[in-house]
């Protein structure tokens, strides 16, 4: 089955508490994409989980460390972390550009999965950059360069609109996501489904690789329990998965 690393889906709160003339705070971690991770671990693929902030430490930062991989997922986290290393941000030490190196991953047949969120795509105030970034010209959609969420906050049903072995033989309508990243596919690119009239799931080649676009959540607030919940979940990642390794389906 295919090797995959998922990054990010992680991250950390911190609360400020007033009661009258006293004020104390508090912080909490949380990490959003265990029902992600236990749906590929279920179809028995081969998951390496790395958070966001351990990014510098566990994301290989040479081309030959990706040669462990079939697939990279990428969710919920910025390119700063992938370009912004601890020694180059603070000590002005050069280090490679982990966006960069996916992208070469997927130039030499490799898979890449980017899945929405606040800061994926270009994300909240169009903080996560990813269309500045290197991995942009190997994924199959156009990023704005602007904040490109798409609030549904009454829900929205995604509709399957292409056919493909990725998404036939699943339900036409799915359970309904809060929100999504606004992209346009690229020409090449085959549209998959779309939820709101805009994209939600394109797939497309890069190089001797594949690249697939998600552009809602995998986890709470964009992907609700009843998705989570739908009974199509693992069979939609598993089958995008074992796609992205190169099956045929």
């Amino acid at each position: 089955m295919p090797r995959v690393l998922v990054v990010g889906e992680s991250w950390f709160t911190y609360t400020v508490h007033q009661k009258g003339f006293d004020v104390f705070h508090t912080a909490e971690y949380t990490e959003g994409g265990g029902v992600f991770l236990d749906a590929l671990r279920s179809r028995g693929h081969d998951v390496t989980y790395v958070p966001s902030h351990e990014i510098p430490t566990r994301v290989p930062g040479s081309a030959d460390g990706f040669d462990r991989f079939d697939v990279v997922v990428i969710s919920d986290v910025g390119a700063n972390s992938f370009q912004l290393p601890p020694e180059t941000f603070g000590r002005s030490v050069p280090a490679a550009d982990r966006s960069e190196l996916v992208r070469a991953f997927v130039e030499r047949g490799g898979g890449v999965l980017m899945i929405g969120g606040y800061l994926t795509f270009s994300g909240i105030d169009a903080r996560a950059r990813w269309g500045r970034s290197p991995l942009a010209a190997a994924l199959p959609v156009v990023m704005e360069d602007r904040d490109d969420r798409v609030e549904l906050p009454a829900g929205a049903a995604p509709e399957v609109v292409g056919d493909h072995g990725i998404v036939r033989g699943l339900e036409r309508l799915w359970p309904a996501l809060l929100g999504l990243n606004e992209v346009t596919a690229k020409p090449d690119a085959s549209l998959l489904a779309e939820c709101a009239g805009h994209p939600l799931l394109v797939v497309g080649g890069h190089g001797a690789g594949r690249s697939a676009a998600f552009t809602s959540d995998v986890a709470p607030h964009w992907a609700p329990p009843p998705f989570l919940a739908w009974e199509g979940y693992a069979e939609l990642w598993d089958r995008l998965v074992r796609w992205l390794a190169g099956s045929d389906l």
